[in-house]
């Protein structure tokens, strides 16, 4: 009897604990609060396990490190991810008409080109003016959890608008990313990646759903990208496109891979990304990185650009009646959106990455740091303004 009821109550117990998870991992806010936490253990094993946790992440895996593993392949799947959600939008979401698409659209690239510019005002002409593509990115992640935080008061509008632009923005990133960081191109490689997909729009052509060949395919693009010299995570979005969206129902090829991978990118390979990319150790100089012209530039574009950028070009575009505003929505909301489109975090760290890479471990190491000041700040402002604003 005393077994039976202790079985009963493990049973109960197990229950609750698996109903927990289950919660946790199908809500908005978690892939959030994992990032953070994530950041937070990086932070703290840096600077109290020191050179030995920061160097594990450069162990030699074949010919290249485990950080670049993660960085240039587990990444690619998060830029897989995106080109999924970005081929949703235009079919079925937000961009599948014109002057929906022009809203997120026009404040995307408002807040590519005011940080930017932000940036460039203040390094232009020094060794790290290559680091303007930095405050331009938005992590979806984070800023999409931080919105969740204010529950139903957030218009399902706003909620659209935000992953738009974060998309669009993310999106616009690939490209600063292929044009402006691309050293040397191995035309050989690249036009290889480029028949393989020309093979896959075929197979897509044709009607072939199954994802086995797109994913062979893929993954032999990946390789060909890889030693092109373009960075090999654009594959990603390439892939994304070329496999069948169909009518966009839950038996399409595009829908099954896209809702498989929304739990390994958010609970795997961005935490993982967030481990072995924030692993700052902060010396007793900190506060000189962040007073260098670089670190200034990443923290204006980002804390005053992003909203700025967003909510100006947001509001051009309505004014010129080529986009249109939700009725739902308010101009101070979308000032809002803009301020949580200053969370550059993981893609911002990103592009660190690729700017600086053979500017010495210093300059990448400053930069990180503004991102996480400017991220927090601007998460931060946004939660409070939002909650303030859509006070009922």
């Amino acid at each position: 009897m005393w077994l039976n009821s202790i079985l009963y109550i493990w049973f109960l117990l197990k229950m609750k604990i698996f109903k927990l998870l289950n919660d946790f991992f199908e809500s908005e806010k978690s892939g959030g609060f994992t990032l953070i936490f994530c950041t937070l253990l990086s932070l703290l094993l840096a600077n109290f396990v020191g050179e030995n946790y920061i160097s594990f992440w450069h162990i030699q895996l074949g010919q290249h490190s485990l950080e670049h593993w993660i960085n240039d392949g587990l990444m690619t799947i998060f830029f897989l991810l995106i080109g999924l959600e970005l081929e949703r939008e235009i079919y079925n979401g937000e961009l599948s008409t014109l002057k929906s698409a022009m809203l997120p659209f026009a404040a995307a690239v408002g807040g590519m080109l005011l940080p930017a510019g932000l940036y460039l005002v203040l390094n232009y002409g020094t060794p790290t003016q290559s680091g303007f593509g930095i405050p331009m990115a938005t992590d979806i992640a984070f800023a999409i959890g931080i919105l969740s935080l204010l529950g139903n008061k957030v218009p399902t509008s706003l909620k659209i608008f935000l992953t738009a632009l974060a998309v669009i923005d993310d999106l616009g990133a690939i490209l600063v990313i292929a044009v402006f960081y691309t050293k040397t191109i191995s035309f050989l490689y690249l036009g290889g990646a480029f028949a393989i997909m020309g093979i896959l729009f075929i197979l897509n052509r044709k009607k072939v759903h199954h994802l086995l060949p797109y994913l062979i395919g893929g993954s032999l693009m990946w390789y060909c990208m890889l030693n092109s010299g373009v960075h090999a995570t654009i594959t990603g979005v390439l892939l994304a496109f070329v496999i069948p969206y169909g009518n966009g129902g839950k038996t399409t090829s595009s829908y099954r891979l896209q809702h498989f991978l929304h739990k390994p990118v958010a609970f795997f390979i961005l935490p993982l990304f967030a481990i072995a990319n924030t692993g700052i150790a902060i010396d007793s100089n900190w506060q000189e990185g962040l007073a260098h012209a670089n670190s200034i530039g990443i923290m204006a574009g980002l804390i005053v650009g992003k909203p700025i950028g967003i909510t100006l070009f947001a509001f051009l575009s309505v004014k010129l009646g080529i986009g249109s505003l939700p009725k739902e929505l308010q101009w101070k909301q979308i000032l809002g959106a803009g301020m949580l489109g200053g969370i550059g975090f993981t893609m911002s760290i990103f592009i660190t990455l690729l700017a600086f890479k053979n500017d010495g471990e210093a300059v990448i190491t400053y930069s990180k740091m503004a991102i996480l000041v400017a991220s927090f700040v601007s998460g931060t402002l946004g939660f409070l303004w939002l909650k303030m604003s859509l006070k009922k």
